[in-house]
Formats: structure tokens, C-alpha cells, sequence
């Protein structure tokens, strides 16, 4: 009942935009981390601020995904200060990071987005700060996996070069994990359901463990190269609206949706052209390689609700 009170209590500080008025509790202790009744509050905001479908789900829902935001956040914080003495980032680089984000809006500068940011009641530094646990993340991600990503440059060129043109995918996901004594079949009955009744954005907000969830799974344009030849099967077979049965990944199972189909030419450039290939398959594996790391954390780490 507490839950569903302060849930409530915190949707209405989003929708009028007062962050006062809110007695600012603990609610949850991550290891040494906590999270405050004040933080799930800065979530929602945040997270609305990059998807405002977010406040067309139920309170509860809403609560939940801005919850397990934080905790997958203070997880990647507890394990990055194992390694840095600090976690912060330059003015430029967290420009050039967090303006991608909000293209979508409107937003075309980041004097424009201070003054979104004003108008929305969003601390800039609570997002600097996010943007820099996720920048550092990556790059401790790319340390310890580089060494297993499965790249042949010279395969990418040779399918390139036999075909002028190729196929681009405006793909949105859903990765999910299993909890105890959870079975794949009834888990995607679930999201199906949800999928049918209140659309594919909304579950990929609820359902989906990928840090893509907060934008309502978009994966953006996607080359048909890029994407690894299981998957690249499944895409195959679905026509536009239509999403795939779970595919089983080493992070979890992924629910594709293809929401649009076209064709493209390939660059003159063709060097040009493979980095970009390549870049869409490393972004993709280390996306893998990420999931399977917080899991792996996740088991030591003590999590209480207060």
C-alpha cells in the first residue's frame, strides 16, 4: 500500500513539475548505495524527459521501471569504484553524449536543452553524472571484453562488395531475463499480452533489461550487415509490424520488432562503409557482453528494500 501511496505521490510531483512537498525517505540500500524517495522522483522526470510514453503506464509501473533503473545504475557505480578514484566526465564529452538523446525533441544545441532541462525540473548534474556512469561503464566493458569480440573485417568486405545495395532495418527491442522458476514460454506470453493491449514501446519500458527500455526499445536504423547472421534470420522472416519469439542470447532472450524496411545504396567508400558495419557489431556484442557483466555482479550484491 506504501508503494502504490508514494508512487502516486511522486507521479503527481512529475506531472505539475514540484520536486518540494516530498518528505525524502530511504527506500532502498544497494550495498552501501541508497536510494531516496527524492531519487525515484529525479527518475521519473528523467526518464520522461526522454520518452513521455512512460507516463501513459499505471503508477506502479512506472515506480518499478524508474527503481530498476537506479538499481542497474548504483550497481554499475559500486563496480566502477572498485577500478576509478572518480567517476565524472568533461563538459565536452558529456555534450557530445547527451545531445544524440534528445534530437528526437527538438533539441538541436545544449543551450536548448539547459533550458528543457529547466523547464522539466532536471538537475543537470544528476544527468551529468548518469552520462558519466555510462560512458565510464563502456569503457571498463570494452577492456575486458575486447579481446572476445567476434569481428572479420575482411568477410564484411567481401559481402559488401557483392551487392550495391542493401537492406536497412528500423528495429525496436525487448531483452529479457528469467527469474526464478519463470519459464521462457509463459515470460513471452506475458510481454505478448502486454505487447497486444498496450503496445511495443510500453513493454519494452516494462519488460526489458536493456538500457534501450528507457526510449521504448528503439534501436534506430540498423544495416543488414550488422546484425549477427542468427539474428539476421529471424529479421528476415518478419514483415514490417510484426515482432519475433524470443531469441536466445548469453544475456538473455531479445524480442525484435521490425518497424520499417528500406533499401539503401552502399558508399562509394567502402571503407567507409565496413567501419560502419563494424561499429554496428561491436555496439552490438558489447551490449551482449554488458548484460552478462551486470548479471554476473548482481549475485554479490545486497539489495534491500526499506
Amino acid at each position: 500500500m506504501y508503494r502504490l501511496f508514494l508512487c502516486f505521490f511522486l507521479i503527481i510531483l512529475v506531472i505539475f513539475g514540484k520536486a518540494y512537498g516530498i518528505e525524502n525517505k530511504i527506500l532502498f540500500k544497494i550495498d552501501n548505495k541508497i536510494i531516496t524517495s527524492i531519487d525515484i522522483s529525479n527518475e521519473i522526470n528523467y526518464l520522461t524527459s526522454l520518452n513521455k510514453n512512460i507516463l501513459e503506464l499505471e503508477n506502479e509501473k512506472i515506480f518499478e521501471i524508474a527503481k530498476n533503473s537506479l538499481i542497474k545504475e548504483k550497481m554499475k557505480e559500486i563496480e566502477l569504484l572498485k577500478v576509478v578514484k572518480e567517476i565524472d566526465i568533461n563538459e565536452t564529452d558529456f555534450n557530445n553524449l547527451i545531445l544524440p538523446l534528445y534530437i528526437k525533441n527538438g533539441i538541436n544545441s545544449i543551450d536548448e536543452l539547459k533550458q528543457y532541462f529547466i523547464l522539466n525540473t532536471i538537475d543537470i548534474k544528476v544527468v551529468k553524472r548518469k552520462i558519466a556512469i555510462n560512458a565510464i561503464w563502456n569503457q571498463m566493458i570494452y577492456q575486458k571484453f575486447s579481446q572476445n569480440l567476434n569481428i572479420n573485417r575482411e568477410e564484411i568486405r567481401k559481402d559488401l562488395l557483392q551487392n550495391d545495395k542493401q537492406k536497412e532495418f528500423l528495429l525496436s527491442e525487448i531483452l529479457f531475463e528469467l527469474k526464478e522458476n519463470e519459464k521462457v514460454s509463459e515470460k513471452f506470453e506475458l510481454i505478448k499480452n502486454t505487447i497486444y493491449e498496450k503496445g511495443f514501446i510500453d513493454a519494452a519500458m516494462i519488460y526489458s533489461i536493456s538500457d534501450t527500455s528507457k526510449t521504448g526499445g528503439e534501436l534506430g536504423w540498423v544495416k543488414e550487415k550488422s546484425i549477427n547472421p542468427k539474428i539476421m534470420k529471424k529479421v528476415l522472416s518478419l514483415n514490417e509490424g510484426e515482432f519475433s519469439n524470443p531469441i536466445t542470447l548469453p544475456g538473455g532472450f531479445l524480442i525484435l520488432k521490425v518497424n520499417q524496411i528500406r533499401e539503401s545504396s552502399i558508399e562509394l567508400d567502402i571503407e567507409n562503409e565496413i567501419e560502419k558495419v563494424v561499429k554496428g557489431k561491436i555496439n552490438a556484442q558489447l551490449n551482449q557482453f554488458s548484460n552478462i557483466y551486470l548479471n554476473k555482479i548482481r549475485k554479490d550484491i545486497v539489495i534491500n528494500e526499506l
